[in-house]
């Protein structure tokens, strides 16, 4: 008796109750989320036979994310299906559902495709892959009980399966509620009296039917019948306090940096208090994320007394665990194109026609011969000392896993193009002592395996609300130019 025959006659373990569903499970759903085998609550979840042989190719790619994540999904399965006959029957989860790997007998060619295969063959290349997932969600469609649905985060496969009579839809388990864009902050209506009082006792209480639907460390505007205003955060339960930071930051040697509008208060607030850990910012291109994240990362680093050894500054390449390639050069060579706009953002902070450190250049120039140091001197930009003396330093996300990042203050830009599960091995690499901020435009996304509602910037921004040691703050402004606000609001 061969084993297909044997696969033919026994019926998978099935929850048949009226309300479960049966999910087969696309390999980047697999991919994105290895623990989702435990996300579908009391449902049929069915894996196809070609959705492992994806994987056991994916899982050779041994310093990237997605290789860890198919090894992890092996794994689980190992656990999960010990032997043979818990592969050909499925087993019981203990969310109260079942797993089944599925093998379409039709695509084997021994077997008799029925009419509804052979009318595909003209329209669909069973020899992609994702066509022949698509097949066998067709074939689990037909044996099994309905309503059948396929999952996957591929928005071309899903209109495909859609195309062919199948329900489809993407991972939503960690996805984030959809939000009024123009929500950066609330407004708050005070009584004059109640806003002189808080703007001299530097503290208010809000009432308790307000302060429920406030989270902890939100920002939000106090406002009066004469519009009268003033900006302030919920400090603990149920008061507000007033922001606190200088009126004017720069880098050592550098031009002197001030908020431009209400937001930007806020987020430099939120930059400037030892006691948040987390920062996550939302913002459009030009609207001063990068460069006050700079700006009082540096401020607070070379401040005297400070609580940071430096910055660490990175951000994906496209995403974690993208290798930067056997280039030459040091890890900062290789990273130059990805931080470009924090060397221009510290040449902004630090211009070039700034007069230079008489005592760093004569150090340097008795290290290196005189024509030398001359001709890297004209090349040479006012911000590199804070590179060479290791105030700032440049940090590889490929190489972070197992760090134990102690004293820094750690950007991490273009978080948006990271998935939850990368975004959670950053953040655990922080040690006390340390401050993370990840800012990002969850509209700018270039990872196939994100959106703006699954990224892991608003995945962890969801997740951390109401925090005492996180913040979040939405800039919506653009102060680059007229011009990039125009082009970032209507092109």
């Amino acid at each position: 008796m061969d084993s297909s025959s044997s696969a033919a006659r026994r019926d998978p373990r099935l929850n048949v109750a009226c309300k479960a569903k049966t999910y087969v499970l696309d390999t980047n759903v697999l991919l994105h989320d290895p623990f989702c085998l435990f996300k579908f609550d009391d449902n049929n979840l069915v894996i196809p036979i070609e959705s492992l042989e994806e994987l056991d190719a994916i899982k050779m790619e041994q310093s990237s994310e997605r290789g860890r994540n198919a090894r992890r999904v092996h794994r689980l399965l190992r656990e999960l299906l010990p032997d043979s006959r818990s592969m050909l029957e499925g087993i019981a989860l203990e969310t109260g559902g079942t797993l089944s790997v599925v093998i379409n007998k039709y695509l084997q060619g021994n077997t008799e495709s029925p009419p509804w295969l052979k009318s595909l063959g003209p329209i669909l290349n069973f020899e992609k892959k994702d066509n022949r997932i698509i097949a066998t969600a067709l074939f689990v469609q037909e044996n099994f009980p309905p309503p059948v649905i396929l999952v996957t985060k591929d928005v071309n496969m899903q209109l495909k399966a859609r195309a062919v009579g199948l329900e489809a839809e993407d991972y939503l388990n960690d996805k984030a509620s959809e939000e009024p864009e123009d929500q950066s902050y609330r407004r708050i209506p005070v009584s004059k009296y109640d806003l002189q009082r808080f703007a001299s006792e530097g503290a208010f209480e809000l009432d308790p039917e307000i302060a429920e639907n406030l989270a902890l460390n939100e920002y939000v505007l106090l406002v009066t019948e004469e519009e009268k205003t003033m900006p302030a955060r919920l400090y603990a339960e149920g008061v507000l306090r007033k922001l606190a930071f200088p009126e004017i930051l720069k880098a050592p040697g550098g031009i002197p940096i001030r908020p431009r509008n209400l937001e930007q208060q806020f987020f430099l607030d939120a930059l400037l208090d030892d006691s948040v850990s987390l920062i996550t910012c939302y913002g459009k291109a030009g609207t001063g994320k990068t460069l006050l994240s700079t700006v009082a990362a540096i401020y607070q680093a070379t401040h005297a007394n400070s609580l940071y050894d430096g910055i660490s500054i990175s951000r994906p390449v496209i995403s974690v665990g993208n290798e930067i390639g056997f280039l030459p050069g040091s890890l900062e060579e290789k990273m130059n194109p990805w931080l470009q706009p924090y060397y221009d953002a510290l040449e902004v902070l630090i211009p070039s026609n700034l007069p230079k450190d008489p005592q760093f250049e004569n150090k340097r120039q008795r290290k290196k011969p005189k024509e030398v140091f001359e001709r890297e001197n004209a090349m040479t930009r006012p911000y590199q000392k804070l590179l060479d003396s290791g105030i700032v330093e440049i940090e590889a996300l490929c190489f972070i896993r197992g760090r134990s990042i102690a004293r820094r203050f750690f950007i991490l830009d273009e978080a948006q193009q990271l998935t939850p599960h990368e975004v959670k091995t950053v953040i655990t690499r922080i040690s006390e002592g340390s401050k993370i901020v990840l800012i990002g435009d969850p509209a700018q996304i270039d990872n196939p395996y994100v959106d703006s509602r699954s990224n892991g910037l608003v995945y962890c921004s969801n997740r951390m609300r109401g925090q005492a040691i996180s913040a979040h703050v939405q800039l919506t402004k653009g102060e680059r130019s007229p011009l990039a606000e125009l082009a970032a609001d209507l092109l």
